[in-house]
């Protein structure tokens, strides 16, 4: 069944050529690697770029706006500020705003209180049991800016996985049949 595929895929193809189409696509599969945590690097932030998957920030935010962010060193956290964080345990970040800071006198930390625009109530109820407030390490990042509805792309390909397979698919394939100038 691969067999035929291969066949037609490489057919009329020198072992240089066919090297050579590979090499291609290992570049551009690095080359999106490195330039992801270039940006990571430059931003100062584990996921520079994160889709909003819920309405709970509307009206700022739709589901399926593409978020930009940094985590500035020197920068306070203040609130009304857009942050995604992350809970211990738990997979998917969030993207809440601030809604209070408190200093603890005893350890000198900010412990931050953060709620979705579109919620009626705070978000005690999404951090992990007994957990009141959230602390700076567990932000990934402050919103920069947004394009909206471009993150739909990966929502859809999350939510049909094997259309992501086949679109893949469909491009490898396409690669491969790519002709070469010379």
């Amino acid at each position: 069944m691969l067999q035929p595929l291969l066949d037609n895929l490489f057919s009329g193809k020198s072992p240089r050529e066919i090297a050579h189409q590979i090499l291609n696509i290992f570049m551009i599969v690095t080359s999106a690697f490195m330039s992801w945590k270039a940006l990571a690097l430059i931003t100062n932030s584990e996921s520079p770029i994160v889709v909003v998957l819920s309405e709970s920030m509307e009206p700022a935010f739709q589901r399926g706006d593409l978020l930009f962010l940094t985590l500035p060193r020197q920068e306070p956290f203040i609130v009304g500020d857009i942050v995604v964080y992350k809970i211990k345990g738990q997979e998917i970040p969030i993207v809440h705003r601030i809604l209070k800071i408190h200093k603890n006198e005893e350890d000198g930390e900010d412990y931050i209180l953060t709620k979705g625009d579109n919620n009626n109530i705070d978000d005690r109820a999404l951090y992990n049991k007994d957990q009141l407030w959230i602390k700076k390490s567990d932000i990934i990042g402050k919103v920069k800016g947004y394009l909206p509805y471009i993150g739909y792309v990966t929502i859809v390909m999350s939510d049909y996985p094997k259309l992501k397979y086949l679109l893949l698919g469909v491009l490898t394939i396409l690669m491969f049949f790519e002709k070469e100038e010379k």
